[in-house]
C-alpha cells in the first residue's frame, strides 16, 4: 500500500534529515517505526502526508508511492482524499469544538449521509466518546483526546493511517485501552497502519513488522519476533541485558553514542 523508495528529506535547502530511508507499509498489516527523540521518525510521516511542505521540508531525492502512484510533492488535502491520513502527535484538536464536532471535521469532503454512518462506527470502537459527544474536547482527559483524533482519523475512511506516538503521556491501563482498539481497527477494517512509538514494547506486541531508525537512517528491520530476539532491541529499547534481566535507565540511554547498528 505504501512504499518509501530511498528518500532524503532536506529543512530549508540546507538540513538533511532523512538520508535514503527505504520502507514499506503492505496491505492489512500494523508497521511499527522505533527510535529515539529526533531520529527523524515524525519528518518522515509528515513527508508521507504531505504536512512537510508546511514547514519549509522537502523529499529532494527519493519517492514515496501510495496505492501504486506517486504522492510526493502532493498537497496534504490530496493525500487525505486518496485514502491516507495522520493522526498527530501531541492530540491537536480543535479545542473549543464539542468532541463530535470535531469528529466531523474528519469527514469535511465527504457526503453528509456518508459521515453520519462513520460517526455510528467510531462511537462503536470508542464508547466513551459517545457518552462525552458534547463536551467541549479542550476538557477531555489526555486519553479521551487521544480517542478523538483518531476517531477524526477514521471518519476520513483512510486504507493507510500514520500513528504518531499514541501512548504518549497516556497512564498504562489508557495505553492498553488505545492500543486494543488499534489492532481491532487493524482486523475488522484490514486497514495498513504505520506506527510511531517510542514504547518499543507495546509497538512491537501490536505491529506485524518493525524499523528502526537513527539519526536519519533505517539500521535495522525485520518481523517483530525476529527483532525481539535481537540484542540490540533487547538492549536499548526493552532495557534487557545478555541474561535477560532489566538495565537501568542510566545504561540505557548511552546508546546513541555506541556503533553497534553497523558492521
Amino acid at each position: 500500500m505504501l512504499t518509501l523508495n530511498n528518500i532524503e528529506v532536506t529543512y530549508s535547502n540546507v538540513i538533511l534529515v532523512l538520508r535514503g530511508v527505504s520502507l514499506q507499509v503492505p496491505k492489512g498489516q500494523i508497521v511499527a517505526l522505533l527510535g529515539a527523540n529526533g531520529a527523524g521518525k515524525t519528518t518522515l510521516l509528515n513527508a508521507v502526508s504531505g504536512l512537510l511542505q508546511r514547514m519549509n521540508g522537502k523529499v529532494t531525492s527519493g519517492s514515496i508511492t501510495f496505492a501504486d502512484q506517486r504522492v510526493d510533492g502532493l498537497a496534504p488535502e490530496a493525500i487525505v482524499r486518496r485514502g491516507l491520513v495522520q493522526v498527530l502527535e501531541s492530540r491537536r484538536l480543535f479545542r473549543q469544538l464539542s468532541v463530535e464536532e470535531n469528529l466531523l471535521t474528519g469527514a469535511l469532503f465527504r457526503p453528509q449521509r456518508a459521515a453520519k454512518d462513520d460517526i455510528k462506527r467510531v462511537y462503536e470502537y470508542f464508547p466513551r466518546l459517545w457518552d462525552l459527544r458534547k463536551r467541549t474536547s479542550g476538557y477531555l482527559s489526555g486519553g479521551e483526546q487521544q480517542m478523538l483524533v483518531i476517531g477524526r482519523g477514521l471518519m476520513a475512511r483512510p486504507t493507510v493511517m500514520l500513528l504518531d506516538e499514541p501512548s504518549i503521556g497516556l497512564a498504562p491501563l489508557m495505553v492498553e485501552e488505545i492500543f486494543r482498539v488499534i489492532r481491532q481497527i487493524n482486523a475488522e477494517e484490514h486497514m495498513s497502519l504505520l506506527l510511531v512509538e517510542q514504547n518499543a514494547r507495546v509497538a512491537l506486541d501490536v505491529a506485524d513488522y518493525a524499523y528502526v531508525l537513527e539519526t536519519g537512517r533505517i539500521v535495522l528491520h525485520g518481523p517483530v519476533d525476529q527483532l525481539r530476539e535481537n540484542a540490540n532491541i533487547k538492549e536499548f529499547y526493552l532495557g534487557m541485558n545478555a541474561e535477560g534481566g532489566r538495565k537501568s535507565y542510566r545504561e540505557v540511554k548511552h546508546y546513541k553514542r555506541r556503533k553497534r547498528w553497523i558492521g
